[in-house]
């Protein structure tokens, strides 16, 4: 279905993690998403009430501007607006001899003036009790105050947990910058490469921010051709001349695999994603680095290939079990996958941990409150939801070269419970269960 359908909007700001996500928040989004096609909703950086207790429903909210974007930027009511009402920047000029533009451009952040400068004008500016009007500014620049950003394409339904944790990071700069959220649910790539057309037309979204990013990513090239500011959560390799912030992959699955290796393992499996996403190919890396490193051939029957998701991770533990030589630890791509080959295990009548350890990756909460706490490697959602936000925002306001925000941060490792050295009687204990094993259902997730 095309994005020219209404899709239903919806006010909310307190985005909560977990528990309150998962039962709240996935569900209101997925009945937006029902509702109206999986065209887009939208989500209000300011304060409101969770939607567990209001909704605010409204129709062809998603691609009809405001009026206000007509504004006659040399009408004197807004440039007296712009100026912080009866504050003008002219006092501000006036008490330090500068030009009014120098003044704005100071405050505004422009590279162009010198730091001293800044610092002189910002601290003139408080003492005068100026407070820039940062709306305003947008209203008569004919930009929205709002950002999009596009719900990852997954195997099936989304992982609520993973993006609660990182849009809780994006609703907290988004509120402390005053700007608003609309979030792009499509259901293809045809129907989001014609959304972002849709965006280049109407300009009722200001920035983009879009992840799951592929190892050849069409994405980076269109949006530059259209215009369209974008910051990447995640990198590609078409992405050397974009915004993006990264977990570094390669390494944090060599730490994993090298952790394991500490321990005694050495039969370690990894069940990996799909090979078209930049992120699979580079933890899938990172595995075999760790190992030839260690002096460990890499067996190919140790790598396995999984939907992201629960029932992906059960099935690809189930096929490693059925090994003549099974593994006695596994890195998985993710929590979901991890939880997954838990289930596994436990169905052959194993305990995670024990005879085979298991580590994921996400730092998802959830994974604390398993029977056997998950171990992980964490990387910051909620941080990276912050700094994309204000990558966005910075490059939309103050014409911040995409270049100039390029930023590759390490997960670090969370040791829970399921990370521990081999057994000695290992796999013995395995061969009596094998037909116990059976497919669990899931959830699709990140």
């Amino acid at each position: 279905m095309s994005v020219d359908n209404d899709p239903v909007a919806f006010s909310c700001t307190e985005i909560d993690v977990l528990n309150r996500f998962e039962s709240c928040r996935a569900h209101h989004i997925k009945a937006a998403v029902n509702r109206t096609g999986c065209s887009g909703f939208f989500v209000c950086g300011m304060s409101a009430p969770c939607c567990q207790h209001k909704r605010t429903l409204r129709s062809n909210a998603f691609q009809q501007p405001p009026k206000a974007f007509s504004v006659d930027t040399e009408s004197a009511f807004v440039k007296g607006f712009l100026r912080g009402g009866s504050m003008k920047l002219n006092a501000i000029a006036q008490r330090l001899k500068l030009s009014e533009s120098t003044v704005s451009r100071a405050l505004n952040d422009y590279q162009d003036i010198s730091a001293d400068t800044k610092a002189l004008v910002r601290k003139t500016a408080i003492d005068l009790g100026y407070v820039p009007n940062t709306h305003a500014r947008r209203l008569a620049s004919g930009k929205a105050d709002t950002i999009a950003y596009v719900m990852p394409r997954a195997d099936g339904q989304f992982n609520a947990s993973f993006l609660g944790e990182l849009m809780a990071g994006m609703a907290e700069t988004l509120t402390a910058r005053g700007w608003d959220l609309s979030v792009l649910v499509p259901r293809s790539a045809e129907e989001e490469i014609e959304m972002f057309r849709k965006i280049s037309r109407t300009r009722h979204v200001s920035g983009l921010i879009i992840s799951r990013t592929l190892t050849r990513d069409v994405r980076f090239n269109i949006l530059r051709e259209l215009k369209i500011p974008f910051v990447s959560h995640g990198r590609s390799l078409d992405s050397d001349a974009a915004a993006w912030i990264d977990v570094d992959n390669a390494a944090a699955f060599t730490d994993m695999t090298a952790h394991l290796v500490a321990l005694g393992h050495r039969r370690i499996a990894h069940i990996g994603g799909g090979e078209g996403y930049n992120f699979a190919v580079q933890r899938a890396h990172g595995w075999r680095d760790a190992l030839e490193q260690a002096g460990i051939p890499v067996d190919p029957d140790l790598h396995e290939e999984a939907e992201l998701s629960y029932a992906g991770g059960a099935a690809a533990m189930q096929r490693l079990l059925m090994l003549a030589n099974p593994p006695t630890a596994v890195c998985c791509i993710s929590d979901l996958v991890a939880i997954g080959a838990m289930r596994a295990l436990r169905d052959c009548g194993l305990v995670p941990g024990r005879e085979v350890s298991v580590i994921g990756y996400d730092g998802l909460e959830i994974g604390a409150w398993l029977e056997s706490p998950l171990s992980t490697m964490k990387q910051p959602l909620q941080s990276a939801g912050q700094q994309l936000v204000d990558i966005v925002i910075n490059m939309v306001e103050n014409g911040d070269a995409p270049q100039d925000h390029q930023k590759l941060y390490r997960a670090t490792l969370v040791r829970r419970g399921t990370d521990n050295p081999p057994v000695a009687d290992w796999p013995k204990r395995l061969s009596d269960n094998r037909h116990s094993v059976t497919t669990i259902p899931g959830g699709n997730g990140e």
